[in-house]
């Protein structure tokens, strides 16, 4: 695949700022965040209104062509120690536009300060929150995320099946950090050539998340569980990332298991490429790829 000018630019940047404070990994991930999200505003045509949902800061995000009665629950990435509304608003925007939806964009809980299980009972909390109080039903719920977002999307799911309560009709994952235990070969065959993450720092943050429990335990590591009966899932993934493993071996077990899923692979596009709609072709494109999936459903 011929990388675009735009986003060789972009992966140029990426790569000259991709060291963290190491005497404060946390707040330098934070800070980080926030900085690149100062880049890119929300057209004049999205609504975003911030709420109390539970305790939890949420954010309600619509177009004009969303449908009130369909809804993406959004879980943002940033390696389970950082990530906001704030953070995420523009790519939850572009997916809520080719969704033709209502997004609910949560900040749940953060480690060190909520470490695991509070991402996940944050997340449950939001979805029996919609079905319950909003009235709308699973079969119009679609729950997606990026980077550790998109992991937590899957232990979100396996999380629902064993409670037996109904699953939603599809998940999105971008880029899902799937594997806590690192075992993957990208995550040493990519780790040079990757422009946004680093096995180092991702080992830091999920020490912070996992404290002492097991990291196989499938609701962290949601590669180790059993994926009988899950939704329809999409997982997008650039083959530059050290992630890129996770999904591929997620991707074929559970096609073993019966699960309907895609994998949508892009050749040379670095983590979470379609965080970069508004700035390269590639981001653009892999939005839309997003919307044909979740148009089979809504």
């Amino acid at each position: 695949m011929v990388v675009s000018k735009k986003m060789q630019r972009v992966i140029k940047v990426l790569l000259n700022n991709r060291k963290l404070d190491i005497k404060n990994r946390v707040k330098s991930l934070r800070n980080g965040l926030e900085k690149i999200s100062t880049f890119v505003s929300l057209p004049p045509d999205v609504n975003l209104v911030k709420f109390d949902l539970n305790g939890m800061t949420s954010a309600w995000i619509s177009t004009p062509e969303s449908r009130e009665d369909h809804v993406i629950l959004y879980l943002h990435g940033g390696g389970y120690i950082g990530g906001s509304i704030q953070t995420h608003r523009e790519l939850a925007s572009r997916i809520c536009r080719v969704a033709k939806a209502r997004l609910l964009l949560i900040e749940y809980g953060l480690a060190p300060e909520h470490p695991f299980p509070a991402a996940i009972e944050d997340a449950i909390n939001a979805y029996e929150w919609l079905m319950r109080e909003v009235g709308i039903p699973s079969e119009r719920i679609i729950i997606a995320g990026d980077s550790a977002g998109g992991g937590l999307t899957l232990a979100t799911l396996l999380k629902i099946k064993d409670m037996k309560i109904d699953l939603p009709i599809a998940a999105v994952c971008l880029s899902p950090f799937i594997d806590l235990t690192f075992t993957g070969d990208s995550f040493r065959k990519n780790a040079k050539i990757d422009p946004f993450t680093s096995a180092y720092n991702l080992d830091f943050y999920a020490a912070l998340y996992i404290g002492d429990n097991d990291p196989e335990n499938p609701l962290i590591s949601p590669l180790y569980g059993n994926l009988q009966g899950l939704p329809p899932i999409f997982i997008q993934v650039g083959t530059a990332e050290i992630l890129l493993d996770d999904s591929i071996r997620f991707a074929k077990k559970a096609e073993k298991a019966g699960v309907k899923i895609e994998l949508d692979a892009w050749e040379d596009m670095p983590h979470v490429f379609a965080a970069f709609a508004s700035m390269t072709p590639e981001g653009k494109e892999g939005i839309e790829k997003i919307g044909e999936f979740i148009k089979k459903f809504f």
